[in-house]
């Protein structure tokens, strides 16, 4: 009787580590083919951005700074890709990819060139919304314009979204202000009067009537957008913005794909 019962014991054992083993082996399965997925979906954009940068120059130094830019996010979604070891890191190397995207339809609008279909949409755009009107500003001892046009006191697009916790809209600027607090993480001591007095009040953005003020004091006023409204669950808010009021990305970041076949790009 004990020996049956040991023999039971064993077949129960294998049993549950034979079950283990399996739904280990296809979790593992699972992932592979998610980290191969989305690294594809990465790819098919980042080659898409390096078709643009390679084609297409820009003729003044609007579009030429945008076209810059859109170089840069091409490298870095490249180097991105190639070290992704998880599907959430293919999904940022899209997402760098896709910035790059929206630098080359700057480029394009600046030179007076269809921008191209509609983008996907980026991290935070909805909530930071767009620059709708001119902003000229005092700040540190500096002169800072805002414009939603490029002219040649304001040659530098951000194509808007969340930087450090706080959105910045999407627009042409006198000078790429945003830059330190993207490496940082963090934006300086008076930033907080520069993001009152440049943005606030002003119609299209995060700031009108005051919507982004709870970033200043720690809340996230743009949770819901941020957080898988758009660009899905998993990547949250790379793609939860919406470009900024303005509707860049028309809300629909896949149909449109920067082209699907980047026609006439």
């Amino acid at each position: 009787m004990n020996g049956v019962l040991l023999v039971l014991i064993i077949l129960v054992v294998a049993a549950i580590a034979l079950a283990m083993w399996t739904s280990s082996r296809n979790s593992g399965r699972r992932n592979e083919a998610n980290l191969a997925d989305a690294k594809a979906d990465a790819r098919r954009v980042i080659d898409r951005l390096g078709g643009q940068v390679i084609n297409l120059t820009g003729t003044d130094d609007a579009s030429k700074q945008a076209m810059a830019d859109a170089s840069e996010r091409f490298t870095a979604a490249g180097s991105q890709i190639d070290q992704a070891t998880t599907a959430k890191q293919a999904l940022l190397a899209k997402e760098s990819a896709l910035e790059g995207l929206y630098y080359v339809r700057a480029a394009r609008l600046a030179m007076g060139m269809d921008p191209g279909p509609e983008l996907e949409l980026l991290h935070g755009q909805r909530t930071a919304g767009q620059v709708t009107e001119d902003r000229r500003v005092e700040f540190e001892g500096r002169e800072i314009e805002a414009s939603p046009a490029p002219s040649q006191r304001t040659p530098n697009y951000y194509p808007g979204g969340t930087v450090a916790g706080r959105p910045v809209p999407a627009g042409w600027y006198s000078e790429p202000w945003w830059k330190p607090a993207l490496v940082a993480g963090a934006w300086g001591v008076g930033s907080m009067l520069l993001f009152s007095t440049l943005f606030s009040g002003m119609a299209g953005t995060g700031y009108e009537q005051g919507f982004a003020q709870g970033y200043d004091e720690g809340s996230d006023p743009g949770g819901a957008d941020q957080g898988g409204g758009d660009q899905g669950g998993d990547y949250g808010d790379s793609g939860g913005g919406d470009w900024g009021g303005g509707d860049w990305g028309g809300g629909d970041f896949g149909g449109g794909d920067f082209g699907g076949d980047f026609g006439g790009f």
